[in-house]
Parts: structure tokens; C-alpha cells; sequence
């Protein structure tokens, strides 16, 4: 369960206590404050709190007082200017911390995204708890044979049923393991010294959940959504940037609105790439042989014509 009674009670309190503010406030944020939002079979992501909206960009980019808001147009078609000429330092003065809650090989993942600020769950202070992430048969699959590093093929009902007995299993037991491991009490209800939580975290499999606050500016939340919530991102951690789309598409329409389209639904060619593409306006019938690319170059390139996605 993603969230418990308690942790359910607290969201219900704090949402409970309105307070007021000469802050800027973003209404489509405010319906999101503290809400936990489910993610796999466990997981979740929470807005804890939030700077800046919309108005705050155009704000920076002006260098103005007060909100910085010509118009709405005006505001659009600035921010749109600059997403669409990579001024990233406007998007920096929105910020963002949320709560999280992810599988420990999800969460490793992520942490390359180094500009963000994090504090994770202590182990070595607070006991973990017996969750771990457990994929549904649909998502397990075998290893691309043209993606070094991304799944081919679903499994067959078989080969999945046997798959998820073993994760299951492991899970279970290794979590028994750490138990036994840190319990100062013996099976036959005795004293015993128990190890460290610092050392009997070891043991755990990397589908256990762990939970973090992560704080990032938009500039650099932007960045992790183009990697992330792209189609070819693994699916686990696509599906807590999916759901962070969602909050920021509330946060900053504007913003979002340009992101989608600049980064998200546009394409990057190379000098060869755009030099093959005015070619083959022109009635060129260019190949891969012609085009002065690699085959690699040339695959992605035509994925970039082809691929509706």
C-alpha cells in the first residue's frame, strides 16, 4: 500500500490548515500540495513544497517588480522564446521539493541527476520496512537484443510465473535474514547482540523501497522529464517522472505547454542529419550509404522522420 492510515491522516491535516501568504501562489499546485500520488506497486511521489509559478519566469527573464506579467500572451510567448532558445537561468528561479518513495535500484537511477538537493531514509538509523517492488507479468521481459541496456520480448506466461516466485522469494528471504540478523532476541526467546542496521542493511535486495525528499529547480527538473518520461527510459522510473508530468503540467501551464513541445515532441538533428533532410526535400533519395552517417546515426535518424512518437 503506497500510503498508510497514518501517512493519509497527516496529508488530511496539513491540507486541512490553510495558511495565508503575499507569496506567489500557483493554483494548480495548491491542488497537489501533499497529496500522494501512487507509482508501482508501493510507491509514491508528494509535492512538500514549491516557489515560483509562470509569472516568476517572465519575472526573472525582465529582471522586473512585482510579477513581471505583461499579459498572458506575453507571458507565453516569452517563455516559449526562451525554452525554445535553451535561456535555461529564467527556469531556475522555480523550485520544486517533493517526497518520494521508490525501489532502491530506481532510486540509484535517479540520483545521477545530480543538481537537485536529497535526503534519504537512514538505514543505518531507522529500520526498513518489508516492501518491495514486485513487477506486474506484463513487465517482465527478456534483454534487448538491439538495446544493450533495455528489454526485448515479454516473457511467456511460464517463464514469468517462475521469474516472479524467484523475486519473491529472494525478497522474503533475505528480508527474514535482516530481522533475524539485527533482533537481539535468539530463536529460543534469549538475549543475543544484534548487528548493526548499518551492516545488516547489506543483505537487501535492490527492490526494496527507500524514500527521499528531492528539491530541484525547474531548469533542471525539465532536464530530468526529457530523460526520464521518454519512451525509451526504463519503465520503472518512467513512470514517477509520468506522474511528476502531471504535477508541473499544473504547476506552470506555460512553461510545461513549451517544454512539451520544444523538448519533449521536438528533435535535435546533427549538421549531417539536417543536411540530409533539405537533400531529401529537395527530391534526393538519400541512403544511409550517401548520407555520410553510421548505421547507428542513420537508424536514429530515421526513427526522428518516422517514429510518431
Amino acid at each position: 500500500m503506497p500510503v498508510t492510515p497514518e501517512q493519509q491522516a497527516e496529508i488530511d491535516a496539513l491540507r486541512a490548515q490553510p495558511r495565508q501568504t503575499l507569496r506567489a501562489v500557483s493554483e494548480g499546485m495548491e491542488a497537489h500540495l501533499y497529496k500522494a500520488i501512487p507509482v508501482l506497486d508501493h510507491g509514491f511521489v508528494r509535492v512538500i513544497d514549491y516557489m515560483g509559478d509562470d509569472a516568476a519566469i517572465c519575472q526573472a527573464a525582465r529582471v522586473s517588480y512585482g510579477k513581471g506579467t505583461k499579459s498572458v500572451q506575453n507571458d507565453e510567448g516569452l517563455i516559449r522564446y526562451l525554452m525554445r532558445h535553451w535561456h535555461s537561468t529564467p527556469f531556475e528561479m522555480c523550485e520544486v521539493k517533493l517526497h518520494v518513495k521508490l525501489p532502491v535500484f530506481v532510486a540509484r537511477q535517479w540520483i545521477r541527476h545530480r543538481t537537485a538537493n536529497v535526503n534519504e531514509y537512514s538505514a543505518r538509523y531507522s529500520i526498513l520496512d518489508r516492501e518491495f517492488y514486485i513487477p506486474e507479468p506484463s513487465q517482465l521481459a527478456a534483454q534487448s537484443v538491439v538495446n544493450n541496456q533495455g528489454r526485448g520480448a515479454a516473457l511467456t506466461a511460464d517463464e514469468s510465473a517462475r521469474v516472479l516466485e524467484i523475486l519473491k522469494g529472494d525478497a522474503a528471504r533475505t528480508y527474514d535474514h535482516y530481522e533475524e540478523m539485527i533482533s537481539d532476541t535468539s530463536p529460543d526467546g534469549g538475549a543475543k547482540q544484534g548487528l548493526a542496521r548499518e551492516l545488516a542493511r547489506m543483505n537487501l535486495p535492490a527492490n526494496i523501497y527507500t524514500q527521499w525528499y528531492w528539491k530541484v529547480d525547474l531548469h533542471n527538473l525539465f532536464h530530468f522529464l526529457r530523460l526520464r518520461a521518454d519512451a525509451h527510459a526504463q519503465y520503472e522510473i518512467r513512470v514517477y517522472a509520468d506522474a511528476i508530468c502531471k504535477v508541473v503540467a499544473d504547476w506552470v501551464p506555460a512553461a510545461y505547454g513549451a517544454f512539451e513541445d520544444y523538448r519533449m515532441g521536438g528533435a535535435v538533428l546533427s549538421a549531417k542529419g539536417l543536411e540530409c533532410l533539405r537533400r531529401m526535400l529537395k527530391g534526393e533519395a538519400v541512403t544511409q550509404e550517401t548520407s555520410g552517417m553510421s548505421k547507428g546515426e542513420w537508424r536514429e535518424f530515421e526513427g526522428v522522420l518516422n517514429d510518431p512518437a
